[in-house]
């Protein structure tokens, strides 16, 4: 079948290298709103990765809400890029011809039955709970229940393997399908006909009354139209992903950087292609969508969100079940799936992922590039406080600007500067700076907007972080290795890289302190003692100092990946390999047909 180039893509300029046709990437990296158009811990990730591995050839996909918002590279594009290519979600058809159809009966069964699965895995309430006497999944579940009793019998029952089997039968009623079963039909179907899968979801008279049919099941008393369009909204990019998945150039590998709208394109990838699929997430990407979601001012009030859905309105709840079923199909594919410290290890066992499949590997900076800055610090220690992130809620930048007011009580030559982008929600940022307005704050917090940290970490008595989500953030590490001391809320592994996490590395002492989350008296506090004992500031100093460099290096940190890459690269040449040998095979089965016919 002919493949059909997104008609975005065609009509935006090139910004990077392409790979020609017959070319092959090594890794190609899927990117969700990150790297190389947006700064960020993660973006500077993903830049030590491709610039430490430099025998890697790298295809990156990055993926964007809408084009105006990259208005250009932030990275200079290390010389082992050879592709880049770039898809919006906002690129949704805008010239396709509404037609009459009744649509696909079985891509809409085998639909219904993956959100069945979906459904089901959730939380929900137990059969007696919600009034039922039959399980839920019971009736779809017989024939499973009845091979499994059929089995035992036919073999020769006894008692005791009776009661076993009827134990594993009542088990397997309780339990939606396997994930993988109702998964491939519907990943095969928008594999190989992404434009009629989505010609389907989008007009045909199935599609419709599916959505009717839940939304009876599940939201009648609530508004249609925000039901429907709610649907329409985040469904529509599944189906660009679809696309994008057809046109992707190969590659032996796929590395996503994330779950959600990235994490489904590369489970796409993986079994259209049959290609290793590696996924590391710095932060857990359904909590922190989570934490987005229940902020958003774009999701209309629900009045009628009652105890049992903790407060959270009904439209609220589709947004998060939808990334966290992302996350699962996402899960299904990837194999390792990383994280950054054990913490986070255990929430992606909890969200769905297989516990082999998972491994830790921390992050790592280069000390040689900070080292130098420890001479270019002052004498004593400047009373400056610097929050270096993006300015969106999740950096809790308000909080930031509270502990400035305690500070300066106590310390009325102190200053606070936020260090960061402001672009990427601009009403959050007007907010902020409103805040420091009706603070009175106006002399003491500044706003600088992106610089290198090269330029401001030597000014830094303090590195501040007041995150409400975090993984392993890279500016802890990178203000250690400058001679930064850090004061952070108690987020991701942020204690552990303060106070350590092995006997050894707790010997070495804190590096800062930590406080909870949303305090800025405790913030104030703690940055205030140890701005004033500068005993205590040079001793966090130091057990920064040899924390980072003892355990969270670059070098440690590319030699954990280059091993990643090259067990997968070997997987992926296998199958390549294999597959060339199939088509090879059909060639000739087919030529002899040809002469035999």
């Amino acid at each position: 079948m002919k493949k059909t180039p997104l008609l975005g893509n065609l009509l935006r300029p090139s910004r990077g290298p392409k790979l020609r046709p017959g070319e092959i990437a090594d890794i190609t990296l899927l990117l969700e709103g990150t790297y190389p158009f947006v700064s960020g811990g993660v973006s500077s990730w993903v830049h030590q990765i491709i610039r430490g591995l430099p025998e890697i050839r790298f295809a990156l996909v990055f993926i964007g809400g809408s084009a105006d918002k990259t208005e250009k590279l932030r990275y200079e594009l290390p010389p082992n890029v050879v592709h880049l290519e770039e898809h919006y979600l906002s690129d949704v058809p805008k010239d396709q011809r509404v037609i009459s159809r009744r649509g696909d009966e079985k891509f809409h069964r085998d639909a219904r039955a993956l959100h069945d699965a979906l459904k089901a895995s959730a939380p929900q309430p137990t059969a007696s709970e919600s009034g039922q006497w039959f399980p839920p999944f019971a009736a779809q579940q017989l024939p499973r229940v009845v091979r499994r009793v059929s089995g035992v019998v036919d073999a020769g029952a006894t008692w005791e393997s009776l009661s076993r089997a009827a134990v594993e039968a009542a088990r397997i009623a309780d339990l939606p399908p396997p994930l993988e079963d109702v998964l491939t039909p519907v990943v095969s179907a928008m594999s190989q006909n992404p434009q009629a899968a989505e010609r389907d979801f989008l007009f045909s008279e199935l599609s419709w009354e599916m959505i009717c049919e839940r939304y009876q099941a599940s939201a009648r008393e609530r508004s249609f139209l925000e039901y429907f369009w709610c649907v329409r909204s985040m469904h529509a990019p599944l189906f660009i992903m679809a696309r994008a998945a057809e046109n992707i150039p190969p590659s032996r590998a796929y590395h996503v950087i994330s779950t959600g709208y990235a994490g489904f394109l590369g489970m796409l990838l993986n079994r259209a292609r049959r290609v290793p699929l590696i996924l590391t997430e710095h932060g857990i990407y359904t909590k922190e969508r989570r934490i987005e979601l229940l902020q958003a001012s774009w999701i209309k009030d629900d009045d009628q969100a009652g105890e049992t859905s903790g407060g959270i309105g009904h439209f609220r709840q589709m947004w998060i079940r939808f990334f966290e079923a992302l996350g699962k199909m996402t899960y299904a594919a990837a194999d390792p799936i990383i994280s950054l410290y054990e913490g986070n290890r255990a929430r992606q066992i909890k969200d769905g992922a297989e516990s082999g499949r998972t491994r830790v590997l921390a992050n790592g900076i280069d000390i040689a590039r900070f080292a130098p800055l420890r001479a270019k610090r002052p004498k004593g220690v400047p009373h400056v406080l610097g929050l270096i992130g993006r300015v969106v809620p999740i950096k809790d930048i308000k909080t930031f600007i509270r502990t400035m007011r305690v500070v300066r009580e106590e310390l009325p030559e102190a200053e606070g500067w936020i260090v960061g982008p402001e672009e990427e929600d601009p009403n959050y940022a007007a907010e902020c700076h409103d805040l420091v307005k009706g603070l009175g704050l106006t002399d003491v917090v500044k706003f600088l907007g992106f610089r290198k940290v090269e330029d401001i970490l030597p000014q830094l008595g303090l590195n501040v972080l007041t995150s409400i989500s975090e993984a392993q953030p890279l500016v802890v590490l990178e203000a250690f290795a400058a001679g930064v001391p850090c004061v952070s809320s108690d987020v991701g592994c942020c204690r552990e890289l303060i106070e350590g996490v092995s006997e050894p590395d707790r010997a070495l002492g804190p590096a800062g302190r930590v406080v909870k989350i949303a305090d800025p008296e405790a913030t104030g506090r703690a940055a205030v003692e140890l701005l004033r004992d500068e005993a205590a500031w040079f001793g966090a100093q130091q057990a920064g100092i040899a924390r980072v460099e003892r355990f969270y290096t670059q070098a440690q940190m590319i030699d954990h990946y280059r091993s990643v890459y090259e067990r997968a690269l070997e997987r992926g040449q296998a199958i390549l390999q294999q597959q060339a040998a199939q088509a090879t095979h059909a060639a000739q089965s087919g030529r002899s047909a040809q002469k035999r016919s």
